[in-house]
């Protein structure tokens, strides 16, 4: 499979003051097209310790049709990672739907994994029209009711636990160290694909390299920090969704219960959302991006 990116444009737009690195393709045919005749946009929004780099395979098959963009969120990848901010849902949601007025100015798809996902929903909920379409890969997030299912001792040893990691500045470094060590990418990604046929040194290389970026221990603190911004639940984002809704599912994602988090999220989503379960593990996009390149398509051409 070839990874490169034809035509693709690097882009110095900025957020709050800080540079965000960016990719975007426009098919050429789209120079004698009507914004209509063009369709939406799609925005590619990655997880957490990834970047640009994890669309590598659907950057190219997507710009072929549509204007496609992919971006770094704050603290991640080649954009900046500040001190003094709050890393979290809220920052990036208000990074990403100044990113769609700024940048793109029409009616966008936002497609999102894992934290990335959880940004797509509050991104799209609050843009209202603007937001064309949203795609939720394994997102991230948590409803309502996992709220109220956390009391008790359960909670109490996580709250002791996260004091003891925020208060012990020499455990986060060696936590943070051991976990942008190559090997150790290595490892998790072989855990959270099934076939690990694309976990290779581009996509680790990828993780570790803003991991050694000044700022990216500090991106990593305030992110796993449980008094930082949580955003809102993601039964209240789909009930302020008004966008056309896309779930693709790995189904065999280790980090979360794909089946039993479908059940939840059939309780809260609009009657016409469309699911498509994949035989993948958490990062579906890049490990069955064939699969995924046709689900999406197929969806954003009937919309």
């Amino acid at each position: 499979m070839v990874s490169s990116v034809v035509e693709t444009k690097l882009s110095d737009w900025k957020f709050l003051g800080h540079s965000v690195h960016s990719l975007s393709i426009i098919p050429e045919a789209h120079k004698t097209k009507t914004d209509e005749e063009k369709g939406p946009a799609i925005l590619l929004i990655h997880g957490f310790g990834a970047s640009t780099t994890h669309w590598r395979y659907n950057l190219p098959v997507l710009g072929k049709q549509y204007e496609v963009h992919a971006l770094d969120l704050l603290g991640f990848g080649k954009s900046s990672k500040p001190s003094g901010l709050a890393y979290g849902g809220p920052l990036w949601k208000d990074q990403i739907v100044a990113y769609v007025k700024e940048k793109i100015g029409r009616p966008t798809i936002l497609v999102g994994n894992s934290l990335g996902g959880y940004a797509a929903l509050a991104s799209g909920a609050a843009m209202g029209p603007e937001a064309a379409g949203v795609v939720l890969l394994n997102a991230a997030g948590y409803f309502s009711e996992d709220k109220k299912t956390t009391k008790g001792t359960w909670a109490t040893a996580r709250k002791t636990v996260a004091g003891i990691f925020l208060k012990n500045a020499l455990l986060q470094r060696i936590i943070f160290e051991n976990l942008r060590q190559p090997s150790t990418i290595k490892r998790t990604l072989n855990q959270v694909y099934i076939d690990t046929s694309n976990v290779d040194d581009e996509l680790v290389e990828a993780i570790r390299k803003p991991s050694l970026d000044k700022g990216a221990f500090n991106v990593f603190k305030s992110v796993f920090d449980p008094a930082g911004p949580q955003g809102r639940p993601l039964d209240e984002l789909f009930s302020q969704l008004k966008s056309p809704l896309l779930l693709l599912w790995g189904n065999r994602d280790p980090w979360m219960n794909a089946p039993g988090k479908r059940a939840t999220y059939k309780k809260h989503t609009p009657t016409n959302t469309k699911e498509v379960v994949l035989d993948a593990g958490h990062c579906p996009h890049d490990e069955v991006p064939d699969q995924v390149n046709s689900a999406l398509l197929e969806w954003i051409n009937q919309l």
